[in-house]
């Protein structure tokens, strides 16, 4: 099956990745290697599986066979611990150009197997200008055998001057069917199950998988689609804000917890903590306060970063239950991500007008908006609630 056997729904994709891996293996042989250039640009919305065909495209390229997924290269790249690959996750609201220095200067060595030197950047889009300013010197004339892979939703989300300089790799979302398939055919999810995870995350294959397989995931989406029918009054509106809201606390608190807790322990202990000999023993030596408050503020941004993640997640959901109110409403004959929730998408698309629902939907990608510029999630949920309660009277005051 290779490396690119789990890309679902891309051969487009995976046929232009593979010319350019067969062209690479040319290069590395002393040809020309038409069709391989030294920075590529991985685009497509979410779910349709942008970081895992650059993963698979840096497996492809410092694997001898191109690419088979069962030696020991392929088999570093996945699991991270690759020489020859730097795989960066910004954690934070952003990327910062001291952080983008810092990867200049790794992506500067030669390959350790003398095949490539892989640098594969995700969330493109948390760049900030000066560290997108900062990497296109490196990524227009990067030495001769290393090669960007950039990962971001769309090609508008970076500089102008760096995707000018990146093939783009366009994917798409997958179709229901073949996200179906693949839980049940590979992770064995019963057939009803797998029907109704792939649906549900429309054509999303993390999410279906975490349907299929996690009942928490299945009780807070339930959760959110229960948002719409409870917003009776101003009061319930407010309540459910403060609900959504503090569920995406809850969450970045328990999913960085231990993880705040190893890295700080790690840090003090690297300063000295705890240690005995001279000069030692008296808490942490020079520096290590400097360096626990960075820490703390890396640690803070990357919390901030999954509420955010967790509140968009929800918002989307509500997203795509409108969506299928207005496709009822139109009459259209397209597949409902929430047909199990037929009988309150009907209640709502019967007491309701299409140009109500749109109203609704932007109430929705205006949160979102607000979210991502910072605005304080409580009000700006809270101005969505009433908005999806009430959504001519929002107009109004907008």
């Amino acid at each position: 099956m290779g490396v690119f056997g789990d890309l679902v729904g891309q051969e487009r994709a995976v046929a232009v990745l593979e010319r350019a891996v067969a062209a690479a293996r040319e290069v590395v042989d002393g040809g020309r290697g038409a069709g391989m250039t030294h920075a590529w640009l991985f685009t497509g919305p979410p779910g349709a599986g942008r970081e895992d065909a650059a993963r698979a495209f840096a497996a492809a390229l410092l694997c001898p066979d191109g690419g088979c997924g069962h030696c020991d290269n392929c088999h570093q790249v996945f699991i991270g611990s690759h020489p020859d690959l730097e795989h960066v996750r910004p954690e934070g609201l952003s990327y910062g150009v001291r952080q983008a220095r810092e990867l200049i200067l790794r992506a500067a060595g030669a390959p350790t197997q003398g095949r490539w030197r892989v640098m594969l950047f995700e969330g493109g889009e948390r760049l900030t200008e000066g560290a997108a300013n900062a990497l296109l010197k490196a990524i227009e004339e990067p030495p001769p055998r290393t090669v960007w892979l950039l990962c971001a939703p769309s090609a508008d989300d970076l500089l102008v001057t760096i995707r000018s300089r990146c093939r783009v790799v366009t994917l798409v979302i997958p179709s229901t069917r073949a996200v179906a398939d693949v839980l049940a055919e590979r992770e064995g999810v019963p057939p009803a199950m797998a029907s109704f995870a792939a649906r549900a995350a429309q054509g999303d294959l993390v999410r279906a998988r975490q349907l299929a397989l996690d009942e928490g995931v299945r009780q807070r989406r339930e959760a959110v689609l229960a948002i719409p029918a409870s917003l009776t009054g101003v009061a319930e509106c407010i309540a459910a804000a403060e609900r959504l809201v503090k569920t995406a606390e809850e969450e970045a608190a328990a999913a960085t917890a231990t993880l705040n807790e190893a890295e700080t322990a790690e840090l003090r202990k690297l300063y000295g903590e705890g240690s005995t000999g001279k000069g030692l023993g008296r808490g942490l030596v020079r520096g290590g306060a400097g360096a626990l408050k960075e820490l703390e503020d890396r640690q803070k941004s990357r919390a901030t970063r999954i509420k955010r993640d967790t509140l968009d997640a929800a918002l989307l959901e509500l997203a795509g239950f409108y969506r299928d109110v207005l496709a009822m409403q139109l009459g259209a004959g397209v597949e409902l991500a929430n047909d199990d929730h037929r009988y309150d998408l009907d209640r709502l698309a019967r007491a309701s007008t299409p140009e109500e629902t749109l109203l609704r939907i932007e109430a929705i990608m205006r949160c979102r908006e607000r979210l991502e510029a910072n605005v304080n999630p409580q009000m700006a949920v809270e101005a969505m609630t009433l908005a999806l309660r009430s959504p001519r009277q929002s107009l109004a005051l907008v």
